[in-house]
């Protein structure tokens, strides 16, 4: 009897087995410590150390610059495996394999090969996005400035995801010329404040804290121009979040078969002895099952979508790459409005098919939900869906990127 693929359907190519086999004993190892760090909020650095060691970061890199040259439906595919392992760390790792985008797109050249070598020896990106405060839309009160003929960066940035985990910092900022850019750090450089202060009830272990930047040292090799961000950025670092989602979805299916299988106590009026023989509580395991298997669907139609993109970067057909951009931007919008709720739905109704006792928080059950909540109110649906429909009715050419912060008005 030959070996199959399971329920979670086929693998995006023929040789994904052999690219994943290299990585799923440490998702495994990943697996095991997940409920008692969720419990005790202890922080990634072990588990960061180990996906370094298989190179994991390297996943999109040519293999003649020394990485895996995964396509980006074998790279999401993984992501789903390792979030099933442990969400909390591809969304730590999601600027990182932002970044690599970013790189792979640029021009050949100096600086394109020396981040390729550093990103293929395991060199891991953070990132110093985003601000509070009185933040306004489209700006960045983060300056890049030049003082005394040396670049200095001055600036306080929140949700820094990952960075207490990484080896430089791609922080967003405003120039002289009050250009967007993007300045890129070493963590080790004098300035830097990194404090793990996320207070949200989910993805506690991504670090996602402050950083502050006092007079930060930047080498001018080191910057880059927003026309740098590739054509489907935007939508790519969407995709690690529904990847994400889709191996919570996993997660929890498998808990809630492997939980039914084991458990002993029933209901006087349960439509069985066993909860493994009780057909409504075998439909909630099998509903949650078809959840977590749509939204594993889902996420990999789209990054076809995606690599159908990167495929054609280089064309001199504008109008044409622009085209098919746009639709992998509403593709993906589309696919977070269904795997969203697909998971937040999966992951809430494990609970019809146990008994009080699941909601335990030894057994850690609940992470599944917070996460999902967590991510899945990164990028408010509403609007995502008001997208979709706005291009399919009238044409409208979805943003290319987005900010947060107060209105300018």
């Amino acid at each position: 009897m030959g070996d199959t693929k399971g329920v979670w359907g086929s693998d995006p190519s023929d040789s994904y087995d052999q690219l994943a086999d290299r990585f799923r004993q440490t998702f495994h190892r990943i697996r095991e410590g997940s409920v008692q760090r969720d419990l005790n909020r202890k922080l990634l650095y072990e588990e960061i150390g180990w996906l370094k060691e298989i190179g994991f970061g390297a996943l999109r890199i040519p293999q003649e610059k020394g990485g895996f040259g995964a396509t980006l439906p074998e790279f999401f595919n993984l992501l789903i495996e390792l979030a099933e392992a442990d969400s909390n760390l591809p969304q730590a790792m999601r600027i990182h394999f932002g970044f690599t985008e970013r790189i792979l797109g640029l021009p050949e050249g100096e600086q394109r090969d020396r981040w390729l070598k550093r990103l293929a020896e395991g060199a891991l990106i953070g990132n110093a996005q985003t601000e509070t405060g009185e933040s306004k839309v489209g700006s960045y009160a983060t300056k890049l400035s030049k003082s005394e003929g040396h670049l200095r960066l001055n600036g306080v940035k929140y949700y820094s995801t990952g960075t207490i985990y990484a080896d430089w910092i791609v922080v967003g900022a405003t120039d002289e010329e009050d250009e967007f850019v993007t300045a890129i750090v070493p963590v080790t450089a004098k300035g830097i404040d990194i404090v793990d202060d996320w207070a949200g009830f989910g993805q506690t272990l991504t670090a996602s804290g402050t950083t502050t930047f006092a007079d930060t040292p930047v080498d001018k090799d080191e910057v880059l121009k927003r026309e740098s961000y590739p054509k489907y950025g935007t939508a790519f670092v969407q995709m690690v979040h529904l990847a994400t989602l889709a191996g919570i979805a996993r997660a929890a299916a498998r808990d809630v078969s492997a939980a039914v299988k084991e458990r002993r106590r029933t209901f006087s009026h349960a439509a069985a002895n066993t909860s493994a023989e009780d057909p409504q509580v075998l439909q909630v395991v099998g509903r949650v099952h078809s959840q977590a298997y749509a939204a594993g669907a889902i996420v990999l139609k789209a990054a076809q979508a995606l690599q159908r993109v990167y495929d054609i970067e280089a064309t001199a057909d504008a109008e044409y790459a622009d085209k098919i951009k746009d639709e992998a931007d509403i593709e993906v919008a589309q696919a977070q409005t269904v795997v969203a709720r697909l998971t937040l739905e999966a992951v809430s109704s494990i609970f019809d098919a146990l008994g009080a006792s699941a909601t335990a928080r030894a057994k850690g059950l609940d992470r599944y939900w917070r996460n999902a909540r967590t991510i899945t109110s990164h990028n408010p649906l509403i609007y995502k869906e008001r997208i979709v429909g706005d291009y399919t009715v009238n044409g409208t050419r979805p943003p290319i990127g987005w900010q947060t912060g107060i209105a300018n008005n």
